[in-house]
């Protein structure tokens, strides 16, 4: 709530001053374009969010980015899955192996929580960087939790990642299975990865929210503004 309230008066203030100031940061006026290479601030949430009905700015904000990817033609896979704004990920801020293929708002913010959490946080807690970052998968054409009746996934849509691991560049290996409940130093990294990627993405679900989720981090772009 605090969040949104000071993102509501850098509006009003923004209007007020007709755009006209430069004294306000890019990454907390939400009229100034989204730039990756901006670090996260008020209103980048937002910025993210507004990608999912714009996709030819987004496809600008990757290109003016050093993520390198390749887009997805839009495709119907029947019913309510389908290819919309998805990108196949190329180069990201930390390799994603395995072709990955995403929406074009979730890998933004992908890129955005590499750099800005994942490897500042690796840094603080292991004394390490994060070499690969392993996953579970993104798309997948299925409702939630797999049931035969009730809402479409994200993953459905390519709109949502489960994050599984991080291998670092030292040789070892920070699982979310095993280090939510790990050493301190694992326990503090994985937190402070939840609670960046809190406000970068949609939706955060991790192995406090469920059983189904002890093994990882689901990420999404999607409109239900999750934390858990």
């Amino acid at each position: 709530m605090r969040r949104l309230l000071l993102l509501l008066l850098v509006i009003a203030v923004a209007y007020f001053l007709g755009h006209q100031q430069e004294w306000i940061p890019p990454q907390h006026d939400p009229l100034a374009p989204l730039d990756l290479a901006d670090p996260p601030g008020l209103a980048t949430e937002w910025k993210l969010s507004r990608l999912r009905d714009a996709p030819e700015a987004c496809t600008a904000v990757l290109e003016a980015s050093t993520l390198r990817f390749a887009p997805e033609p839009d495709r119907e896979m029947g019913g309510f899955c389908a290819f919309r704004n998805v990108v196949a990920l190329e180069r990201a801020e930390i390799p994603l192996p395995g072709g990955l293929k995403v929406t074009c708002p979730l890998a933004a913010a992908l890129q955005l929580w590499m750099r800005e959490v994942v490897q500042p946080a690796a840094r603080r807690y292991l004394d390490a960087e994060v070499a690969r970052i392993d996953h579970l998968g993104s798309y997948a054409c299925r409702r939630v939790y797999g049931r035969a009746a009730g809402r479409p996934s994200q993953h459905a849509t390519a709109n949502a990642i489960d994050i599984a691991g991080f291998r670092l560049a030292d040789g070892r290996r920070v699982s979310v299975l095993g280090g939510w409940q790990g050493t301190p130093a694992e326990q503090a990294f994985l937190k402070d990865l939840h609670a960046g990627a809190c406000s970068l993405f949609r939706g955060v679900l991790g192995p406090d929210y469920n059983a189904a989720h002890r093994d990882h981090f689901h990420l999404e772009m999607g409109p239900y503004g999750l934390c858990r």
